[in-house]
This record gives structure tokens, C-alpha cells and sequence, in this order.
């Protein structure tokens, strides 16, 4: 959606400001690489009164990635103010100022210790203020490689929350034991929940509801095939229910 987009022109901008309408980010609730694709397109921040919309994403997205110096309009030079009053301050700043121009020219000049001025590392620190800037592409570069990193940890660290039932063969089977049994299934990124409650379902039996929560290199349908490998207590298991934390 976000490559339809020509932001460089006046056309494709207010297109994308349209679009940007109730929305905080290009693609999904979460800034992602979409955003930094089309943020790198722009030569400069939106005018904020011809496109808003686009204006307050970018600024959003300027402060996610760390860009500084955004162009703000500079505050208005104070008038001067007119007055019989306002120029004879003047003119006693002026004569003030004359003064204390001769008494500094009266000053006998100083005599410098060379010794003492000398700084041994003067040019190193002149090196070190002169580092070389990166251009606007290397910029872009740096953010998106940056942006791509960022939602790679927050994937890694994301978690989903996974409800089933687990429906047993008749009302004779001790359901607390094939819970724990379930419970100890193992696979890496997956903690089953500390406790689960029964259900009824007819005739005397009843469904054992349970969960677990995984990362997002886990498989829930593992677990599923796992639970019920166990033919001979296990009737059939359900999925109910996944949500993200």
C-alpha cells in the first residue's frame, strides 16, 4: 500500500496525508519497516498546514528513529518600538558604548606567556570535532537497518497466550493426572499454565480447559499433536482461543 506513494511530488504527498487520515502508522498498530520505506522518501518534513496528517506521522516517526534538527519556523524579530523616549536610549547606549570603547583601547595589551597558552593537544581535539558527517542516504540507511533490528527484539521477546480443551473418553479417568501429564510436555519457548478447571460437557464427563504460553518460534499445533498422541486418554483437544501479551 505504502509504494503507491510518490511523496517527492505535491500530488503523491497529499494522497499519502489523505491516507494517513486515522492512522498512526503505514502498516499495522506498531511502527515497522514500512514506515522507515516511505519516511525515506521525503527530502524534508511536510508543510503542516497543507498536509497535517502526513506532517504529524512524519514528526512521530522523526522521533521513533532519533532524526534531530527538524526545520521549525524561526520566531519573528521584535519591531523596533518608535518614540521620542526609545531614541534618546539610543542614543545614551551609543555614547556609553563609545566610552567604554576608548577605555579598553587605553588598557595596556596583556603580555602573553607562551608556555602557559601552548596546548599540546590542540590538534587532536580539532580531529576529533571534524569527524565526518554521514550523508542523507547513509542516514536512512542507518534507520531502517536500525527500525528492522528494534522489531526483530520485539518479536523475539513477544508472547502469545493459548487456551485449549482437552475432552477425555469417559468419567472413570483421573483428569488432575492427565493434566499434569499434558503439563509436563516439552518444548522450548512453552510454559503451560499452574492450574486448569473442569468442565462439564454430558452425561458425566467433563473437559479439562487449560493453557499455555508459547514465543513466536513455538508451534502451537505441536502441542496440539502431542496431546493427542495419547489415544488412550485423550479424546480429542480444541484450540479456543490465542491472544498476543
Amino acid at each position: 500500500m505504502a509504494k503507491k506513494f510518490d511523496v517527492s511530488q505535491m500530488k503523491g504527498l497529499m494522497a499519502f496525508n489523505g491516507f494517513m487520515g486515522s492512522k498512526s502508522y503505514v502498516e499495522g498498530w506498531q511502527y515497522s519497516a514500512a514506515d522507515s520505506e516511505v519516511f525515506a522518501k521525503f527530502t524534508g518534513c511536510p508543510d503542516a498546514k497543507k498536509a497535517p496528517h502526513a506532517y504529524r506521522w512524519y514528526v512521530h516517526i522523526a522521533a521513533i528513529a532519533g532524526v534531530r534538527g527538524l526545520a521549525s519556523a524561526a520566531p519573528a524579530a521584535a519591531a523596533p518600538a518608535a518614540g521620542g523616549k526609545d531614541k534618546k536610549a539610543d542614543k545614551k547606549a551609543a555614547k556609553k558604548d563609545k566610552k567604554a570603547a576608548k577605555k579598553e583601547e587605553k588598557k595596556p595589551a596583556k603580555k602573553e606567556d607562551d608556555d602557559d597558552d601552548f596546548d599540546v593537544f590542540g590538534d587532536d581535539d580539532d580531529e576529533e570535532e571534524e569527524a565526518p558527517k554521514e550523508s542523507r542516504a547513509e542516514m536512512l540507511e542507518r534507520l531502517k537497518r536500525e527500525a528492522n533490528e528494534r522489531l526483530v527484539k520485539k518479536q523475539a521477546k513477544q508472547r502469545t497466550l493459548v487456551a485449549i480443551e482437552v475432552k477425555p473418553w469417559d468419567t472413570e479417568q483421573d483428569l488432575m493426572a492427565l493434566w499434569k501429564k499434558i503439563t509436563e510436555i516439552k518444548q522450548e519457548g512453552v510454559k503451560f499454565g499452574e492450574n486448569c478447571h473442569l468442565v462439564d460437557v454430558a452425561f458425566g464427563i467433563k473437559k479439562i480447559c487449560m493453557s499455555f504460553t508459547m514465543g513466536n518460534d513455538s508451534s502451537s499445533d505441536e502441542i496440539i499433536e502431542q496431546i493427542e498422541a495419547m489415544e488412550d486418554e485423550v479424546q480429542s483437544v480444541e484450540l479456543t482461543s490465542m491472544n498476543v501479551l
